[in-house]
């Protein structure tokens, strides 16, 4: 995407100036939510106690609240396109504008209507997927969708552009560049500014990117799971995995297999803690596979998803190969004085199904409101207190049961190979097929009916026992 920011777009920015200063203002406080002095977990992920910062009074400015979204992704754009519809001033960071983040690209049905996506940016509609075991046995999902239902599947490339753009469009001020440092106030209760060193690839030269500075009132760190913005403010680490996938060209008869369908794979081959797949894109299938606790092995891993889904890749073309990290849990802390993380950044990624970009978008977009309706349309900067009274608790409370059930679908689920023959078995059951695709498809944990809630119990229980005892026979025979 063609792309410019200069100096004369963007006001207040300057080669190297030094760090600004002016006198706290502290007026009456606004009304917050005071966060409990005791410690609190959000999927394992240690909070920690509320520090002075967060119980500090709200300034008023003396001009309107600058706020610098750091990453264009869907968190940082949709973040970005909240505020400038608003009319507050924000700056969005992204240093790729033609990125391809490697992901698998599905994003869920209720995603299309909530952020009003148009039906170009969507590559397929899937209404199928094929659950593969480790035995290469095939459970069939979808018939219990709705003729108008699926699942979506974009390439990031393309949907990350339309968000950007749509909110650049809205006002917001682009920067094409890389921060490489953000100075942290000696008061972040005060209204001295956080000062952001960054490259700026729109006016490198031959010589190099071109050395800048940005002062503003409030960051958010939308920049993945590799974070600048969450080393700044020491947002602690989480566990992560590794994802790696190969973006391959079919002959048009292996594409039109892939029309609307989508396999998964499951299997230690493949994975020893996640699974593979294999999702079509505009003019390729996605193939790829990920893993937290081998790293290392996870080329290994890819060949074995490419040997299982031999047959029906035969003739295909690898067009691009990407890896990139991915987090496993929530960071312990997500907002530190001035400064909220949202995305990725964040640690908003469900384990199990391994989805974010949902997440993401939603956790950007609740941060964005949040940032305007505390600070009253851009006239007083929000302390650390407000915002884990709003974004936060907002986020953690409609959320924390969706990740907390796949965190535990994943540790019973994903431990082996029997047990992933289970999960694969399960999904023959109708009554898991729906509830399973309207929590997807609907981001709710759904349950229609403790009577099949109980059965279903007891037909989980009975399908790990019984791969079990296979097991075991097939290993004392």
């Amino acid at each position: 995407m063609a792309f410019v920011a200069g100096t004369a777009a963007v006001p207040r920015m300057s080669v190297r100036q030094p760090v600004r200063s002016s006198a706290a203002v502290r007026p009456p406080a606004m009304a917050t939510a005071v966060a409990s002095s005791r410690r609190a977990s959000f999927l394992g992920a240690p909070v920690a106690q509320t520090s002075p910062a967060s119980q500090a009074k709200s300034p008023v400015l003396s001009m309107k609240l600058r706020v610098a979204v750091v990453g264009g992704g869907p968190a940082g754009a949709c973040c970005a396109e909240e505020l400038a519809k608003a009319g507050i001033e924000v700056f969005l960071f992204e240093r790729k504008m033609d990125n391809a983040k490697p992901c698998g690209g599905a994003i869920p049905l209720c995603m299309v209507d909530e952020f009003s996506l148009p039906e170009e940016i969507i590559d397929r509609k899937v209404r199928k997927m094929a659950m593969i075991s480790p035995t290469n046995k095939v459970s069939h999902i979808g018939a219990t969708l709705k003729p108008h239902e699926y699942i979506g599947m974009t390439r990031r490339e393309i949907l990350d552009g339309y968000l950007r753009d749509r909110a650049i469009s809205l006002g917001a001020k682009p920067i094409n560049g890389l921060v490489t440092d953000i100075k942290i106030p000696s008061d972040v209760n005060s209204s001295e500014p956080y000062v952001i060193s960054y490259s700026d690839y729109a006016e490198s030269t031959k010589g190099g990117a071109q050395g800048k500075t940005l002062e503003v009132d409030y960051i958010v760190g939308a920049d993945g799971a590799n974070s600048r913005v969450a080393k700044a403010i020491d947002a602690g680490d989480y566990q992560y995995a590794i994802a790696f996938q190969e973006r391959i060209k079919l002959p048009e008869a292996q594409m039109k297999y892939y029309e609307e369908l989508a396999e998964m794979y499951v299997g230690d081959d493949v994975s020893p803690d996640f699974y593979a797949w294999v999702f079509p894109k505009y003019d390729h299938v996605g193939v790829g596979t990920g893993t937290v606790i081998d790293r290392p092995s996870i080329k290994k891993y890819q060949h074995a998803i490419r040997t299982r889904a031999a047959d029906k890749l035969a003739g295909g073309k690898i067009i691009k190969i990407e890896a990139h990290p991915i987090p496993e849990h929530p960071r312990p802390r997500r907002c530190v004085g001035r400064v909220s993380l949202v995305g990725d950044a964040a640690g908003y990624v469900t384990k199990a199904s391994g989805e974010g970009i949902y997440f993401a978008a939603k956790s950007g977009r609740m941060a964005g409101e949040a940032l305007v309706a505390l600070s009253q349309n851009g006239s007083r900067t929000p302390t650390e207190a407000d915002m884990k009274g709003s974004y936060i608790k907002d986020f953690d409370r409609k959320y924390w049961a969706t990740y907390k059930a796949l965190d535990i679908l994943q540790s019973v689920f994903y431990k082996n190979d029997k047990t992933k023959e289970s999960f694969v078995e399960l999904c023959d059951d109708e009554y898991v097929q729906r509830v399973t695709f309207d929590s997807y498809l609907y981001k709710t944990v759904t349950t229609v009916n403790p009577v099949e809630d109980m059965k279903l119990l007891f037909r989980t229980v009975g399908s790990l026992v019984k791969q079990s005892v296979k097991a075991n026979a097939g290993n004392t025979a």
